[in-house]
């Protein structure tokens, strides 16, 4: 799952960036079947491999990971931290708004 995963957001950065495989794995300095690989959730790719992706589509390898872990929350049926509804209003809203009045 983590594979399939990973190997999706890093396939949406690219995609969405108007990108090939061929100029992401060029910029990578990774062969074209083996990110194509990755990106289908055929390959692991090691830290350092995943680093030079990231950096390759100028996105954060924490987003990708925080990306990465909300979907695998998703599949499980949990929804993560920042996605939830609070069953209540924080008080310091509350006050917020008071004061405003």
């Amino acid at each position: 799952m983590l594979r399939r995963e990973l190997g999706e957001v890093l396939r949406a950065y690219r995609q969405r960036q108007g990108r090939t495989l061929r100029e992401v794995s060029s910029d990578a300095r990774v062969s074209l079947g083996y990110l194509s690989e990755v990106e289908r959730g055929q390959k692991e790719a090691s830290s350092e491999l995943l680093a030079s992706i990231c950096r390759a589509l100028n996105v954060p390898l924490s987003h990708v990971l925080r990306l990465v872990a909300d979907r695998i929350d998703l599949s499980e049926g949990r929804v993560p931290p920042h996605m939830r509804i609070p069953d209540e209003v924080p008080d310091e809203l509350v006050r917020a708004e008071l004061a405003k009045r």
